[in-house]
Order: structure tokens, then C-alpha cells, then sequence
């Protein structure tokens, strides 16, 4: 938007120096200013005072009145005559402030109507007046708190019992305080207590249902609100919400966790030299229609708090999805086709019962992202992430609530770190604001995999034929030959490939050593290593730098000088970088 489109280009640039001063002094009140800024340089009407701004977001009677006073001293140092402020009359009309003292007296204003309550849909308001309604209007005994949970849990999108994060107390639950007090609901009994509608409640209750829920006939629950589909093919999968409660999975394990010794020597290493590493020729094993289910597995650590390690499972559970939980080497879940018979792929030639699909999850918590952006945990898991093979990788975000002044301070390296994520990495970034919405998300996913894999066969690699030195190149050849069939891989194998101590070549662990240093991504680590191929032949290039001031200049600018002018940025290392390295190294 170009100044002489501006509707109010005085106003704004006051607005705007405010917004610079605040940044400066790294004040509390940035994000204010921000707000108001973005609201007052997107406004098409023109404002005759500052007191008039009030209308938009983010501009309140303190900042009217400093924009106010400054408009006044303009007016003052140019010789302009002082805008008056003005007051919207009947029909819109406005009238000065000069006119009020000569004019006759206002009428008192009629009282309004007092408006009838309204809840918004899915909230813990919405899902109790539904619950209570369940019961019948002359009952005499209302509901638990434990009966109205079971009846209300289904039309709510928040959780009954455990708050959205760990820095709230909020549940839904704690909104039958605000309709005790609105007089919808009454609570009788001690020690058990127990609700019913009052009779408001019951014609807020009729006034949802007609609302939400026309037709005549039609049950009032176990019907959730349509949720945002995921759409995996390209087809319209509106009602896949719908299905969740219906359609269970066919076979489920809880607490799956096998031991870490199961997969130990699963795949072997195989050599670096080309001869050894040349792509082998195989028979897939084939896995009809029908012979397998798709299931969600979830890694034990993926818990609520330490003192709530269930609230995944179970909230995945209460959608028709019951995970299959253990510790997963690499993401927090991912997909794998579980075989009917366990003996399947045994019989073929491989291990266990289970084919890893071309999907997996990666979750942070917002405060975890910025954490393992700056300790160096993010580029690595990204690194490990594209080792794996995997075609799909989706990152989920969850956007906690945080204090104004840690998310201003990390506001940049998060967005960075998230359009690097998409862009560069090619990942997709799911982002949600609570982990029920990470759970929902998960479930939709379950069941649309579901539809998408378990009509057609499957082709799995044998492991015998697999090495970690040629799994990559392999993988990335038959996608790329035969791009209509894709290939997988057994599930102890994907794990025995993921570990991040075994298989580790000497390249690996070098890789991981340059990355411990701040700021070196995975990429200009791969840089580093391709001039310098071995830890020793590393510290030998800085060794021979020499001695003396001259020798400690080279060794600063070392890495630099052959990294420093790439084409692509970021694979560059500047000075700064080179120099931290050569304080680690040198």
C-alpha cells in the first residue's frame, strides 16, 4: 500500500514511531502498538479526530488521547486550526462538542433489552446444556458430574478433565460456574452433587437444538461438529468426523512397547565402497487387500504431564482410535499396516507383523520448538527425519499460550524456523492451539489412511536385502523407476535405521559433532565433511595452519575461505561462524 493510499497518513506515522520506540526499548506494549498499526494502515475511512479511532482494534482511550495531544502540538507548530471532536447522533449523524453546551439537554438513553444467552458452539457451555437435556424435563434426580461428563464430552471440543496446557486451570467443566450464575443450570445434593436444567436451561437447550440440529427425529448424541478435513487424494471428505465414533479400528494393541534388544542387528552396515553399495535386485514381498489394517502408533513419551502420561491414548481412544503405544526411535507417531496373520511376513522372509507406511509425526510444543532451536535438537531431528526415508513428514505445532515478552523475543527465529521447515525441507506444518487438537487431527488422519491403503496391496522390501549404506539410494531409485508402486519396509527394520546410536557410521557421528556447534545446520555440516572427510583430517587442516598471530588468523578464517562464497545461503559459513568453529576445532 503505497503513502497516497493511506487513508490517514498523519495518524499512522505517529503510530508507527511508537511502534519503533517500543521495539527499542523492548517494551511490553509492542504487540499493542503492532495492532493498532496494522488496524489503522488497513482502514479506508478518513477520521476528522483521534478519538474516533477507538472503533478499530487495538486503539483504546489512552493511545486516542496521545494521538490527541500530538495532533494538538502539530496544529499549535503549524498554524492549523485544532479538528473538533465529534459525537455520533440519531441516524449516524455527528454533531460537535461546541454545539452541546447551547443545544437542548440529551434524552436518557431507553435501557436494552437484555439479549438471551447464546453459547458458543462446542463449548463447555454448549456441551453441559446438551448433557443436562439428555434427561427428561420432569425428572425428578438430575445428573453426576461423572454422568454429565460421559453425556456432554462428545459435543465439546475441549477436555471435561485436563486443561488445554500445562500453564492453565481451565477445563470445560469450569464453565457450570458461569451457568449456575446465569441461573440455567441448579445444583442440589451433598455430598454427591447433581444438575438439572432450570427452566431457562431448557429453552436455551430447545433454542440449540432447533438451531444445530433441524431435522425432526434426529438424536441429540454422539454426533460431533464437522471438523476440517485432511484431504489425502483429492477427493471431498467432509464427513470423515462423522466416522470416528463409528468406525473402530479392526485391530488394536495398547501398551505395545517391545524391548530395544528386538531390533539390534536387524540391518546390517554394509560398506561405504561402491562396489559393496551397488543397488541390489529383489522379489518384494505382497501384502493383499485386506490382509492388513492400518493403525496409529504413538510413542510412550508422548504425554500430557507427568502426572497425566494417558491423556493421548485415552482421548484418541474416546474417537474410535486406540494407538499402539511404544517407544518409537524416530517422531512421536507414525502409520504402519499391522498383518491379520502375525506369521505373514515371517513366513516371506521378514521379521514381525508389521509394514511401516510413508507417513510419520513430529510434535513440539511451541515453548519445546524455540527450546530446540536454540539448543541445536531441531536441525538434528530434521537431519534423522530425512535419513529415515520417509516420504510424508508433518510437523504439528501447537501454539501454547506464553507471555507477551517471550513470544516478541522469539517471534522471528520461530517463523524462520518454520518457513524453513516448509520450504526447504518440504515438510507440512499442521498448526493447532492445544494438544485435543493435535489428537483430533491424529484421529482424522488414522481413519483417512485408513481408506487410502487398505483397498490395495502393499510392497515391502526384504530386509535381507537392506544395508544402511544403500536403504537411500535404493528407496530414491524405485521412486523414481517405478513411481505407481511404492515400496516399505518392515517395521523392526525402520527402527534399526532409525536408532540413533546403532548403525551410526564414523560420517554419521562426525556429522553430529559439527552440529553441536551453534548454527551449523545439517547442511553445512555435509558441507564441512565433503572437504574435510574425517574428524582427524579436520583438526589436522587447523594443525597445519601453523603458529603465531598469522596462524591463528588462518585458522579463524579456515572454514570461511571454503564456505564462504557458496552459491546457496544457506550452506555459507561467514566469519563469525568460522571463527566459533575454529575456537571448537582449532
Amino acid at each position: 500500500m503505497s503513502f497516497f493510499s493511506i487513508a490517514n497518513p498523519l495518524l499512522l506515522g505517529w503510530v508507527q514511531e511508537w511502534v519503533d520506540q517500543a521495539r527499542e526499548r523492548n517494551s511490553k506494549g509492542l504487540l499493542t502498538y503492532k495492532n493498532a498499526h496494522a488496524a489503522l494502515k488497513a482502514c479506508p475511512i478518513t477520521f476528522g479526530h483521534p478519538s474516533e479511532l477507538q472503533q478499530l482494534k487495538g486503539f483504546g482511550p489512552k493511545l486516542c488521547d496521545r494521538l490527541t495531544e500530538k495532533l494538538k502540538q502539530h496544529c499549535e507548530e503549524n498554524g492549523l486550526p485544532m479538528p473538533k471532536r465529534k459525537h455520533a447522533g440519531k441516524a449516524g449523524q455527528t454533531h460537535d462538542d461546541d454545539d452541546d453546551e447551547d443545544g437542548p439537554p440529551r434524552p436518557a438513553k431507553k435501557p436494552r433489552k437484555a439479549k438471551p444467552y447464546v453459547p458458543s458452539l462446542r463449548s463447555g457451555p454448549y456441551a453441559l446444556i446438551l448433557g443436562l437435556s439428555t434427561i427428561d424435563e420432569e425428572a425428578p434426580v438430575g445428573l453426576s458430574k461423572d454422568q454429565l461428563i460421559q453425556e456432554a464430552h462428545s459435543h465439546c471440543d475441549s477436555s471435561f478433565t485436563a486443561p488445554k496446557d500445562a500453564n492453565s486451570y481451565y477445563t470445560a467443566w469450569s464453565s457450570m460456574k458461569t451457568l449456575l450464575d446465569k441461573d440455567l443450570v441448579s445444583e442440589k445434593g451433598r455430598p454427591t452433587r447433581r444438575y438439572m436444567l432450570t427452566d431457562e436451561g431448557w429453552e436455551v437447550a430447545r433454542r440449540i437444538k432447533q438451531t444445530t440440529m433441524p431435522k425432526a427425529g434426529q438424536s441429540f448424541t454422539n454426533h460431533p461438529a464437522p471438523q476440517e478435513a485432511i484431504n489425502l487424494t483429492g477427493d471431498n471428505h467432509e464427513d470423515d468426523d462423522d466416522e470416528l465414533d463409528a468406525r473402530a479400528p479392526t485391530y488394536t494393541t495398547a501398551d505395545d512397547s517391545l524391548p530395544e534388544q528386538s531390533y539390534l542387528n536387524i540391518v546390517a552396515t554394509g560398506s561405504s565402497s561402491s562396489k559393496d553399495s551397488a543397488l541390489p535386485t529383489f522379489s518384494p514381498i505382497r501384502l493383499a487387500p485386506g490382509t492388513f489394517t492400518v493403525e496409529l502408533v504413538l510413542d510412550v513419551r508422548e504425554i500430557r504431564a507427568k502426572t497425566d502420561r494417558d491423556y493421548m491414548r485415552d482421548a484418541l481412544s474416546q474417537k474410535g482410535v486406540n494407538p499402539i503405544m511404544r517407544s518409537l526411535e524416530l517422531g512421536d507417531a507414525l502409520w504402519v499396516a499391522k498383518c491379520k496373520d502375525p506369521n505373514f511376513l515371517a513366513r516371506a522372509g521378514a521379521e514381525g507383523d508389521e509394514v511401516v507406511l510413508d507417513w510419520i509425526v513430529e510434535r513440539k510444543r511451541l515453548d519445546d520448538l524455540i527450546g530446540s532451536i536454540k539448543d541445536g535438537r531441531f536441525h538434528e531431528q530434521k537431519f534423522r527425519l530425512k535419513k529415515s526415508g520417509v516420504k510424508n513428514v508433518i510437523y504439528i505445532v501447537e501454539e501454547m499460550r506464553m507471555d507477551a515478552e517471550g513470544l516478541n523475543k522469539y517471534e522471528e527465529m520461530v517463523r524462520s524456523a518454520i518457513a524453513s521447515t516448509q520450504v526447504v525441507n518440504g515438510y507440512f506444518l499442521k498448526k493447532t492451539q492445544a494438544m485435543d487438537d493435535s489428537v483430533r487431527y491424529l484421529a482424522r488422519m488414522t481413519m483417512l489412511l485408513k481408506k487410502q491403503y487398505e483397498d490395495k496391496a502393499l510392497f515391502v522390501i526384504p530386509t535381507e536385502v537392506l544395508t544402511a549404506q544403500n536403504y537411500l539410494p535404493l528407496v530414491k531409485h524405485l521412486r523414481q523407476t517405478e513411481p505407481s508402486i511404492s515400496h516399505y519396509i518392515t517395521y523392526p527394520a525402520f527402527a534399526s535405521l532409525s536408532s540413533k546410536s546403532e548403525l551410526m557410521t564414523l560420517r554419521d557421528l562426525y556429522l553430529k559433532m559439527l552440529m553441536c556447534t551453534r548454527q551449523v545446520t545439517g547442511e553445512r555440516a555435509i558441507e564441512i565433511q565433503k572437504r574435510w572427510k574425517t574428524p582427524h583430517d579436520f583438526i589436522q587442516a587447523f594443525r597445519d595452519c601453523g603458529e603465531g598471530s598469522q596462524g591463528d588468523k588462518k585458522r579463524r578464517e579456515l572454514v570461511f575461505s571454503q564456505l564462504g562464497n557458496l552459491p546457496v545461503q544457506r550452506k555459507k559459513v561467514g566469519k563469525i561462524l568460522s571463527q566459533r568453529i575454529a575456537d571448537i576445532w582449532g
